[in-house]
């Protein structure tokens, strides 16, 4: 069954409701704030050796080209800093609307130069695979923070290390309670203690559901333990943090984070 076939039988089921429920946002809200992106988040696990330069290769030389040319990006690639299963390569993909998700393999496979370019990593044999697998999911951004914000640092070429961040509840209902903390007052305070977010986003499709996760961005490590430090201090996020039906105890169940290091030709 072809990818976009799959989308709009899936997007019929109610097994996925929490998915149609997010497209079916009002007209009101969608004139009165700017649309909201979809991203895809890749996980390519992979085996130690030639495979890794051949991975890289593929995304430099043939699929972020192809998915830039069909209008999709910028694209974020990045190995494992500190964090588990390794080699493990993150791929983020920013779609400014869900038909952009699924029709994006279609478009890109029917791009010849990446064919010719990828051919390598596209083609590889059973006996030899470009990658043991693939774990993808999809998520919708915060209406707080509508659209993924590219560091300076990555506009400047400059070094920087990434906070994948997610937090699971016991339930969707506490799930929408914590991005609705995050949206009235969570965000702003992040920003101004130095927290620089990449992206926030309710994750439709993926693993250990219901979840949210989110990105930051950092020069290094000491300036993440900095800016940690004044947001944990700060009298507004202790104010929140405490307000009846915002406390971790009542909405967020388990957190997890993984530090990132961005590819030399990651475009975030």
């Amino acid at each position: 069954m072809k990818r976009r076939e799959f989308l709009k039988s899936s997007l019929a089921a109610t097994s996925v409701a929490g998915l149609t429920s997010v497209l079916k946002t009002s007209a009101a809200e969608q004139s009165a704030k700017t649309p909201r992106e979809f991203y895809e988040l890749r996980l390519y696990h992979l085996r130690r050796g030639p495979k890794q330069k051949l991975f890289d290769d593929f995304y430099r030389e043939a699929s972020i080209p192809a998915m830039n040319r069909a209008g999709i990006g910028p694209i974020g690639v990045f190995n494992v800093a500190y964090g588990p299963d390794s080699p493990t390569m993150y791929v983020l993909i920013p779609h400014k609307t869900i038909e952009s998700f699924g029709t994006a393999l279609d478009r890109v496979r029917s791009d010849a130069d990446y064919q010719k370019a990828g051919a390598g990593f596209i083609n590889a044999p059973a006996t030899d695979p470009s990658y043991v697998r693939v774990d993808s999911s999809l998520v919708v951004a915060f209406a707080g923070i509508p659209k993924l914000e590219v560091p300076t640092a990555a506009k400047e070429n400059q070094p920087r290390i990434f906070e994948l961040r997610t937090y699971e509840s016991h339930s969707k209902k506490a799930n929408k309670k914590k991005i609705e903390m995050f949206n009235n007052g969570e965000i702003a305070i992040f920003r101004r203690t130095g927290l620089q977010p990449v992206f926030f986003g309710e994750t439709l499709i993926g693993a250990k559901m219901p979840n949210l996760t989110y990105m930051l961005a950092f020069e290094n490590m000491a300036a993440r333990e900095k800016n940690w430090a004044a947001f944990i201090s700060d009298p507004e996020w202790k104010k929140l943090s405490t307000t009846p039906g915002y406390t971790d105890a009542e909405i967020v169940s388990n957190i997890s984070n993984i530090f990132l290091r961005p590819t030399a030709y990651s475009q975030i």
